[in-house]
């Protein structure tokens, strides 16, 4: 098991990644007219930066040598820049697209604001590990904003006529991956001083337990854009 992770962790994650967001491109006409089609281009930015982010598997002797003892020889400063931030502002901005209520559109909102300046002025008093390591504090203050949202439709859902259809609701399924995704990998962010000490063991669960968040996540993705109906179809 260790060696298959070892050898196709990103290709597998990479694949679904990309087969959602293909599936979104391919159904987009679908949904152009209602705020899924941002989720879509959410997906092909995702599998962009992620596709991206593997520069550094070629540095050592490869095309990006030169950055070779530099800052850049990890990507920690990436993907925190694109997922552990770039991601919560998405989903702040999408949230407002879709929640109804005014009071939990400004909620969200102001606690939007309050993360990109918060995460801003952490990364600025610690710069130095921001190449180096993830930041725990962003990922749980992002973790919040996450569940939040989540709480809020949910309880938008409950307290209107969609739940007679919310099975055919794209954010509905958006939603509930989002949710359980970071409910899974949340609690890792914890244990991630075992990455820097290079404890395999370690090292190999997290990955197991990545893969497994990624795939339902982004199968989710895809099932519910080829499953669901627009917006003003249910």
């Amino acid at each position: 098991m260790n060696d298959f992770l070892l050898e196709y962790y990103n290709n597998i994650t990479f694949s679904v990644e990309v087969l959602a967001a293909v599936t979104g491109l391919v159904l987009y006409n679908k949904y152009k007219h209602t705020a899924a089609k941002y989720f879509i281009w959410f997906l092909v930015y995702l599998s962009f930066c992620d596709f991206s982010g593997s520069y550094v598997h070629y540095i050592n002797n490869g095309p990006f040598s030169f950055l070779e003892g530099t800052r850049f020889v990890r990507n920690f400063w990436w993907s925190t820049l694109y997922w552990k931030i770039g991601a919560i502002v998405f989903f702040v901005f999408y949230f407002n697209k879709i929640l109804t209520k005014s009071h939990h559109k400004q909620v969200i909102k102001y606690l939007g604001y309050a993360f990109i300046v918060f995460s801003i002025i952490y990364i600025l008093c610690n710069w130095s590990d921001y190449f180096m390591r993830f930041f725990p504090i962003i990922s749980v203050v992002g973790a919040f904003i996450i569940f939040l949202c989540c709480v809020f439709y949910f309880i938008e859902i409950l307290q209107s006529d969609k739940i007679l259809t919310f099975y055919c609701d794209i954010n509905f399924y958006i939603t509930a991956a989002i949710f359980i995704w970071w409910l899974i990998i949340t609690p890792i962010v914890f244990y991630d001083i075992y990455m820097s000490h290079y404890d395999w063991n370690f090292i190999f669960l997290k990955w197991q337990i990545y893969l497994f968040a990624n795939v339902v996540m982004y199968v989710t993705f895809t099932f519910a854009l080829i499953w669901c109906k627009p917006e003003n179809e249910l």
